[in-house]
């Protein structure tokens, strides 16, 4: 069977020449009228993979 990147993956992160995987911060879709301002504006950085789940992630892109 081909190896093949993980489609979600590659839509979702991306690889950085440093080998960190950069990605956005999750919870800011809807229901954000509660969350106060500072909440907000950090979930809206974009953040990097933790290295506890860079192997996960690096299987996923493979190419």
């Amino acid at each position: 069977m081909k190896m093949r990147t993980h489609s979600g993956a590659k839509k979702r992160l991306k690889v950085l020449s440093s080998g960190k995987v950069k990605k956005k911060s999750t919870r800011m879709r809807h229901l954000n009228s509660h969350m106060s301002s500072k909440t907000k504006r950090q979930l809206g950085k974009t953040s990097y993979v933790e290295d506890a789940n860079l192997l996960q992630v690096r299987r996923c892109l493979v190419f």
